[in-house]
């Protein structure tokens, strides 16, 4: 295993935070709190190196709200100064995982997202099922409160197996312990390091399903996994060694409510899409909040409330994530019910 012994000196290096600045500020110029820290980027940027430099640096508060997308969840901000900061981490670090990731991982990751995850998932569903000319089936789970449960301990123990500068390990024992739901417990969503400790702590899962249990067709976007094979017993007999794994290792347990195993004609249900043997159909659910959020949008703009360019931005994602999907009479119902 490749030990990172110099990572502190280039965490903190201005070129990186300045680099993370630029990175972080797309798409948020119009948030007060993004704005009022341009105006006097250089000045907070050269103050947050000197902190990390001189080793003052503490993290800030959160500031939590709730969203419905599509469940009810709550998201914490942190300062854009302790997020700035999140970025110049992530460059720095990921690379010392990803070349740890499977392939059939998907958040959070260059050149992978969630259409990547649908494609690679109908793909699995099509081989084993040889184009649908035999009985296939999908073990789908997640885990319960994934985020909330993320154990401290554990992940900064798999953090250091990699990471041998005393330095960066001790900044990122401060993101870590930043943020708790319990004692010693939880990530906050909201942060793009949240994202990337995800990965490494799911990780570890990925690779005893891949190499322990040697499952051929798995893939996992976050706390998201499914398993494709022609035996409906073999998928069954998997669950308890991943329970056993993901409680006694990573202090995890799969929602007693989220699993299940279907048939590939009844549909694939995996990120917002129902992948089936001759098309892919959007999730009824992920439909309906498309078109409210279409709606919303629509007031907004007639009201004033965003400008045309952001209803146009909106309208043109959402088109998007129904072109992976077989759904022109869905995207010309959307076009015309959303026609300025």
């Amino acid at each position: 295993m490749k030990m990172y012994k110099d990572l502190y000196r280039l965490i903190i290096s201005a070129e990186n935070l300045f680099a993370a600045w630029e990175v972080f500020k797309r798409d948020k110029r119009n948030k007060p709190d993004v704005a009022e820290f341009e105006q006097k980027v250089e000045q907070h940027i050269f103050q947050l190196r000197r902190d990390l430099r001189d080793k003052t640096y503490k993290h800030g508060p959160y500031y939590g709200f709730w969203v419905h997308d599509p469940k009810r969840r709550r998201i914490h901000k942190a300062t854009v100064r302790d997020r700035v900061l999140h970025h110049a981490i992530f460059r720095i670090i990921n690379p010392v995982f990803e070349p740890t990731f499977i392939p059939t991982s998907f958040s959070c990751r260059v050149g992978k997202g969630t259409h990547k995850g649908v494609e690679s998932v109908r793909d699995m569903l099509r081989a084993e099922s040889k184009n649908g000319a035999e009985q296939c089936w999908v073990l789908k789970c997640d885990i319960r409160k994934f985020f909330d449960s993320v154990n401290h301990s554990v992940l900064l123990g798999i953090l250091k197996r990699r990471i041998k500068d005393e330095d960066a390990f001790g900044l990122l024992t401060k993101i870590v312990e930043s943020y708790s739901t319990a004692d010693g417990k939880g990530i906050p969503i909201g942060n793009l390091t949240s994202q990337m400790f995800a990965n490494i702590y799911m990780g570890e899962f990925d690779h005893f399903v891949k190499h322990s249990l040697r499952v051929k067709r798995y893939a996992r976007y976050t706390d998201d996994f499914v398993v494709v094979s022609r035996d409906k017993a073999y998928l069954e007999s998997l669950l308890p060694p991943m329970r056993e794994f993901l409680g006694e290792k990573l202090k995890l347990e799969l929602h007693p409510q989220k699993v299940t195993v279907r048939k590939y004609r009844q549909g694939a249900d995996f990120l917002g899409y129902v992948v089936l043997p001759y098309h892919t159909a959007l999730r009824t659910r992920t439909k309906k909040r498309m078109f409210r959020k279409m709606a919303e949008r629509a007031a907004a703009y007639h009201s004033g409330g965003i400008s045309k360019a952001a209803f146009e931005g909106a309208l043109s994602s959402y088109l998007g994530v129904l072109s992976h999907a077989d759904a022109y009479d869905l995207s010309n119902d959307l076009r015309n019910r959303s026609c300025l």
